[in-house]
């Protein structure tokens, strides 16, 4: 007779490394007080938000849910959120005068009309101002609400995304990129752990968020100029900041194309030539010069299959010929991202094939079903399920059947 059973399998999320480890800044701030649900705050235009749930903590302070004042408290679909620090910190403030000059919603519905696109994934900025509480003055803004981050999905999914995926979401950071550069802004820390997924439609819309490291470098139309800094040298994230960056020089729109360039190359092919190395970030620099000079290698040691991804390769080309404070051409980009598409007999259709539900949640994997013969030993611990011989598995796993004859076989799920 044979003994039946079951194996539910979820999703994980494994420890994010260096790409979510975040920026350089100072050691030490003080944090945000957690505020009670239902707390009321106005902003400069003396418009009332009422406070839902924390979401999130990080540096600067705290994440609320948050939606315009009324009778009812503040549910989990809530349309926006509050960031909430102490009004002496500075990340919030950097990111608040973003926000302010580029991210208002006229302005975006207007880009998005004259640049005939579906959407543009930079956050609409609701309003800000300073509350006191118990003797003490926090700054805050209000933002839209997202849902999960491409981070968590990358890990999920083995540290891989689909080409098409990648292109996909290349072509939307363009999108992003090209309007806050035009606005005299750069991002400068574009990462997985920075890309949100829309809270109504995660399958589709993807935002570029966290604009602490946002720089103004073309204040009034007057680019800065190049200068290397040695305070600030390898200022973002290590394993994808720019060279410029490495080198203490302030960020411009080569600089955020690059990092692009590297998110490419590690969510698809799962690594970076110099991610064993970070906590040495002149090694990361020096490897990043190196295969500046022959992307070629670059390419082949990151995919040393034969089907490279060519228009990644062209990509890189064409951003390391770009001076410091030249404009980029961010159609031509496009264009090699969508010669890339229509190589893998796709195009662009908006569509982001990520493993999400409409929350922004991650989905949680397949369930296997499996049948074990007499004699099979099965051992439950944290996070494995071992089988041991005599073994004979019949395991059904994403509607494909699979035999596994093994002498000692360990799935983990």
């Amino acid at each position: 007779m044979k003994r039946k059973g079951t194996l539910v399998s979820t999703v994980k999320m494994p420890r994010v490394k260096a790409a979510q480890a975040g920026r350089q800044g100072p050691a030490k701030r003080r944090l945000a007080e957690h505020f009670a649900a239902g707390e009321i705050i106005t902003d400069m235009n003396k418009k009332e938000w009422k406070l839902g749930s924390p979401i999130g903590q990080g540096g600067f302070g705290c994440i609320y849910l948050a939606d315009m004042n009324s009778s009812k408290s503040v549910g989990n679909d809530a349309p926006c959120v509050v960031k909430v620090e102490p009004s002496d910190n500075g990340p919030l403030f950097t990111e608040l005068k973003f926000y302010q000059r580029a991210a208002k919603p006229e302005q975006i519905q207007k880009w998005i009309r004259t640049h005939k696109l579906k959407y543009l994934g930079v956050p609409k900025y609701w309003g800000s101002g300073l509350h006191d509480k118990n003797g003490k003055s926090y700054r805050f803004m209000i933002i839209d609400r997202f849902g999960s981050d491409l981070q968590k999905i990358y890990e999920a999914n083995a540290k891989r995304l689909s080409r098409k995926t990648v292109l996909q979401l290349s072509l939307r950071i363009l999108d992003i990129l090209e309007y806050i550069h035009e606005h005299e802004y750069v991002h400068g820390d574009i990462k997985a752990s920075n890309l949100l997924l829309s809270y109504k439609n995660p399958d589709q819309v993807v935002y570029l968020v966290d604009y602490g490291l946002a720089y103004r470098y073309c204040p009034e139309g007057t680019h800065k100029e190049y200068k290397e800094d040695p305070k600030r040298c390898h200022d973002g994230t290590v394993e994808f900041t720019s060279i410029d960056a490495h080198n203490g020089v302030a960020p411009s729109r080569r600089g955020d194309l690059e990092i692009l360039g590297y998110c490419m190359i590690q969510w698809l092919s799962g690594h970076l030539p110099w991610e064993d190395n970070l906590k040495d970030p002149n090694y990361v620099r020096d490897s990043k010069i190196r295969y500046r000079e022959n992307i070629a290698s670059l390419m082949d040691k990151c995919f040393p299959e034969k089907n490279k991804p060519d228009e990644i390769a062209k990509y890189m080309e064409t951003v390391k010929l770009l001076d410091y404070v030249e404009k980029p051409l961010y159609q031509k980009l496009r264009d090699i991202l969508l010669q890339g598409l229509k190589a893998i007999g796709s195009k662009d259709d908006g569509k982001l094939d990520l493993t999400v539900v409409e929350n922004g949640s991650l989905k949680a994997k397949p369930v296997a079903k499996f049948e074990v013969y007499p004699g099979d030993l099965i051992v439950l611990s944290a996070g494995y399920i071992s089988l041991r011989s005599p073994l004979s598995m019949y395991v059904v796993l994403c509607g494909l059947s699979v035999l596994l004859r093994y002498f000692a076989y360990t799935l983990q799920h």
